[in-house]
């Protein structure tokens, strides 16, 4: 295993019951200062992980022959737990099978790459891979941050919420939920402040993203 110099560091993780591919790849990925942690089968990976989604970037590099459980398994397995949803998987193959690149790619993997396979292209596109991982993680602690404000609305400021993002005026608001226009405005205040924004518009903006 080639450990974390950090904890933020992206890492790749290469799944291949292959000593010799396993540690190929590890000295194709450190020849590009990329960190990388090596698992030699489905089911020593899996142990790998935590019970909740990885918090951290990284991709996975996975072959689809492997004894026991197979790269297809373990994808499936991934798939169902989230965690394809944060660290792409670029499956490697030495068979040519076209239906199952397709059919994975259509599920979620990031590619399907035919063994032998240029080191430039495989590195270029585990990159890209990394990048994608962490926009992923990003967009998730901004959407967490987001259900983290909402979640400090009483019940009547996220009423009055939900009806200013969709347009109303403090006198509609007020009278659908049968309060006054100044009751309405103090709520309206206080959604402002607890979201930080400044307008109507940035609301029903912000609220979209959930």
């Amino acid at each position: 295993m080639h450990p974390m110099t950090h904890p933020g560091d992206a890492i790749v993780h290469i799944i291949d019951d292959d000593p010799s591919v396993r540690e190929a790849m590890a000295w194709l990925l450190r020849s590009r200062r990329l960190l990388s942690q090596t698992h030699a089968s489905a089911s020593a990976f899996e142990q790998s992980l935590g019970e909740t989604a990885p918090a951290t970037p990284g991709c996975i590099l996975l072959d689809v022959r492997m004894p026991a459980v197979s790269g297809l398994t373990l994808f499936d397995r991934l798939l169902a737990r989230g965690v394809t949803a944060v660290w792409p998987v670029i499956f490697l193959t030495g068979h040519a099978d076209v239906p199952t690149a397709v059919d994975t790619v259509k599920r979620g993997a990031f590619d399907f790459c035919e063994k032998p396979f240029s080191d430039n292209a495989l590195v270029d596109r585990v990159e890209q891979a990394l990048a994608l991982s962490r926009e992923r993680l990003a967009e998730r602690a901004q959407r967490q941050a987001l259900q983290a404000r909402l979640d400090e609305l009483t019940e009547r400021e996220a009423a009055v919420m939900t009806r200013i993002a969709e347009g109303r005026a403090n006198k509609q608001i007020a009278d659908e939920l049968n309060i006054s226009v100044r009751t309405v405005e103090v709520h309206r205040a206080r959604v402002f402040e607890k979201m930080d924004v400044k307008s109507a518009v940035e609301l029903a903006n912000l609220i979209q993203k959930r």
